[in-house]
C-alpha cells in the first residue's frame, strides 16, 4: 500500500525508529511530502527489490470529424519501465567510554543525527542527478529520465539573473518563462527546486511580483512558496559544499526542476512491508569496547509520467 513517511511511522513501535523517521522527514521537503509505493513480487506477492511500471510518453489527443468520415487513429505511447530499490546510508562506531560522557548533546544522538544528514543528502542528490549506468548501486534520478524529453526547456538565450539589477530587470521575463514551463507540465508541480543560489533569485523575484509568501509545516520549518508552489533549496552532496544541481563554473547558469509528487506522477519505491528508513543504534549491553550504529534506506523512485516534471536550463546566477 502506497504510504508517506508519516503514515509508515505508524507501523513503528520502536521509539529510536519513530525519531530516525520524523529527522528524515522534518528537514527534507521530499522526504516529508513524497508517496513510497511498494515493491511486490507479481508472482508470490512478497517483496522484491524490483518495481515495475509502464510511463506515459505522449498524450492522447481527440478532433472533429465530417460525417461519414473517420477519425484519425491516434494512440499514447508508452514504454515499460523496471526500477531496482537500492540500499544507502551509512554506519559510525563509538567507544562505550565516550558514550558514557555526559554533555549538552549525546554522542551516539549527534552521530546517529549526522548520519541521516549525509543520507538525506544523498537521497536528494541521487534523485536529481541518480545514474545506475554511471554508478551501478544507485538509482537513476530525474536528469536521466527527463533529459531530451519534452519537458526538457533550453530557452533560446540565458536568463540573467546574476546581479540585483538584472534580477530587477529581468524577473518579470523569467517568471513568465516560468509560468509557461509550468504549464507545459501535466499538472500543478509539488515542488520548484535548484540550487541555494537560484532558490535566492526566485525568492527576490516573486516578491518584486506580489507571488512570494510563506508558511511552517508540521514540524515547525519554514517552507517558501511562489504562488501556490513552495519552492526547495536541494542543498549540498554529502560530505561536501558542492551543490546538488550545479552551477556552470564557465557560464554561470543552472537549472530549475518542477515535479508533481503522486502515484501517477513522481514518488517513491520502497520493499513491501517494510519502512524506507531503518536504522540500528550501538548496542552498548553487550561484550566489546566499540560499537557500531547504521542508518539506511532502501528505496528509489519511479515517474510514471514524463509531463510530471519538467527541467528549465539556462538561468543565470552568478
Amino acid at each position: 500500500m502506497p504510504v508517506t513517511l508519516a503514515e509508515a511511522k505508524k507501523n513503528v513501535q520502536d521509539d529510536l525508529q519513530m525519531g530516525v523517521i520524523d529527522e528524515f522527514a522534518k528537514s527534507n521537503f521530499i522526504l516529508n511530502n513524497i508517496t513510497f509505493d511498494d515493491a511486490v513480487s507479481p508472482t508470490g506477492g512478497g517483496a522484491t527489490p524490483t518495481y515495475g511500471y509502464t510511463r506515459l510518453k505522449t498524450q492522447p489527443t481527440a478532433a472533429f470529424r465530417a460525417i461519414n468520415a473517420e477519425y484519425t487513429p491516434q494512440e499514447v505511447t508508452k514504454e515499460r519501465v523496471t526500477v531496482d530499490l537500492k540500499q544507502f546510508g551509512g554506519s559510525f562506531q563509538i567507544d562505550r567510554i565516550i558514550a558514557g560522557f555526559g554533555g549538552i548533546v549525546s554522542e551516539v544522538d549527534l552521530q546517529l543525527k549526522q548520519k541521516i544528514k549525509a543520507t538525506q543528502a544523498l537521497f536528494n542528490d541521487t534523485v536529481i542527478n541518480g545514474d545506475s549506468g554511471v554508478v551501478a548501486d544507485s538509482f537513476d534520478g530525474l536528469e536521466k529520465a527527463i533529459t531530451g524529453s519534452s519537458t526538457e526547456y533550453n530557452p533560446t538565450a540565458a536568463i540573467d539573473l546574476s546581479t540585483s539589477e538584472l534580477v530587477t530587470k529581468n524577473c518579470a521575463y523569467f517568471l513568465d518563462v516560468l509560468d509557461e514551463f509550468l504549464m507545459g507540465l501535466d499538472g500543478t508541480p509539488t515542488m520548484i527546486a535548484g540550487n541555494t543560489k537560484l532558490i535566492a533569485k526566485l525568492r527576490a523575484c516573486a516578491r518584486r511580483a506580489g507571488m512570494y509568501q510563506a508558511t511552517k509545516n508540521d514540524f515547525g520549518m519554514q517552507v517558501e512558496y511562489y504562488g501556490v508552489t513552495p519552492f526547495v533549496d536541494l542543498g549540498a552532496k554529502p560530505g561536501t559544499n558542492d551543490p546538488v544541481v550545479k552551477v556552470d563554473a564557465g557560464t554561470g547558469e543552472t537549472s530549475l526542476y518542477a515535479v508533481r509528487f503522486g502515484m501517477d506522477g513522481f514518488h517513491g519505491v520502497s520493499l513491501a512491508g517494510q519502512s524506507p528508513i531503518r536504522s540500528w543504534a550501538p548496542d552498548f549491553t553487550k561484550a566489546g569496547a566499540v560499537k557500531t550504529g547504521e542508518v539506511e534506506m532502501v528505496a528509489a523512485v519511479a515517474l510514471k509520467s514524463t509531463k510530471a516534471a519538467g527541467i528549465l536550463r539556462k538561468i543565470k546566477v552568478k
